[in-house]
């Protein structure tokens, strides 16, 4: 009898088309009102000689079905989720769309060039807060509470510390210079490009914008590495054989002696060209570092002597890529972005090339 049931019951596993049959099945077999449980408890009404055969019997049966059913349960999953898989399957080997969804904002990517130029040239990067210790932004850089040239910068001033101290939106990047001398025993050869903040808003001018700034300090250098290193970055970044630079005497209060650099261009036919022509625009401010701003870094001017330049980064972006207001830059128009922006994947380097 047993022997029969057992088919019948197998069969019926063996035939589930999916879980909520397999469950019918092991409902009927060994649920409370199940086959195999009325066997189990007619045990009870049967003599000892009885019980002796028939236990074993009914038991063994009872683990022969569940083994089968807990087995089939498992093959039932396994297909589900292949199947669950083969349709949501991916194919990996269809063609990325035709366009990148993202573009890169100019500024980025002249961020970028600009790196990548001048680590050709030898120089380590080095980053600093946005928000400054008005003493690394204006004291040590020769720049006391009471100097005019504070007036010059139009700070953004933080409120007051507990111990009465104040700290400002950096108006350059020259305090990540002094940090860098303060941490760092020369030779020192460095480049700063980050944000900087000062009021002030028309078409050339933002209230945040970008810099670069280099400095050099070391035993032998002077202002004829200089000219040379600004050259060479010119030379890279406006991507054309030859520049020439003009040096015009100036005043920073953190460099002595100071000079603004002009570069010739020609600027007939709606286009700006560098490398020729008979016009001259102003790129950089530079100087050999104050010695009062080593010896306030903890330097021996004595011993030691560099130079430092700087320039906009924004401002290079508006030459290089004919933008006409820097203004522009900020007002995350995505119509503006999509004809300014760049390649996500068209990294700058000096062997690939630095624009598109």
């Amino acid at each position: 009898m047993t022997d029969i049931l057992e088919k019948e019951i197998l069969a019926g596993i063996a035939a589930a088309a999916d879980e909520a049959a397999l469950e019918a099945v092991r409902v009927a077999a060994l649920g409370k009102k199940g086959t195999i449980s009325d066997l189990l408890k007619s045990l009870g009404a049967m003599s000892p000689e009885e019980k002796k055969v028939n236990g074993p019997a009914f038991n063994g049966l009872r683990d022969r079905v569940q083994k089968a059913i807990v087995a089939k349960k498992s093959e039932l999953e396994a297909a589900a989720l292949n199947a669950r898989l083969a349709s949501e399957r991916v194919d990996i080997t269809l063609p990325v769309r035709p366009e990148p969804a993202g573009s890169v904002h100019p500024v980025s990517q002249v961020f970028d060039e600009v790196v990548a130029i001048f680590a050709d040239l030898g120089f380590a990067v080095a980053e600093g807060p946005d928000v400054e210790y008005d003493d690394y932004n204006f004291t040590k850089l020769n720049i006391p509470p009471d100097h005019p040239a504070r007036q010059m910068h139009d700070t953004f001033y933080v409120a007051k510390q507990a111990d009465g101290s104040q700290h400002v939106l950096r108006t350059h990047t020259s305090p990540v210079q002094v940090r860098t001398m303060l941490n760092q025993k020369p030779p020192i050869r460095i480049i700063s490009p980050g944000r900087t903040y000062r009021v002030d808003s028309d078409a050339t001018h933002s209230p945040m914008f970008h810099q670069y700034e280099g400095l050099v300090i070391d035993e032998v250098t002077h202002l004829g590495h200089l000219k040379w290193v600004l050259e060479e970055f010119y030379k890279a970044f406006f991507e054309v054989d030859k520049v020439e630079l003009r040096a015009r005497p100036s005043y920073f209060p953190f460099t002595e002696p100071s000079l603004e650099w002009d570069i010739r261009c020609d600027r007939s036919g709606g286009q700006i060209k560098f490398g020729t022509g008979n016009d001259w625009l102003e790129v950089a401010g530079s100087g050999m570092v104050n010695p009062r701003v080593l010896e306030n870094c903890g330097i021996d001017s004595s011993k030691y002597q560099g130079y430092a330049f700087g320039g906009g980064i924004d401002r290079l972006a508006m030459l290089k890529y004919g933008i006409p207001d820097i203004r522009s830059f900020f007002e995350s128009d995505l119509r503006w972005l999509k004809a300014y922006g760049f390649a996500a994947l068209d990294i700058p380097t000096l062997d690939g090339g630095l624009s598109r």
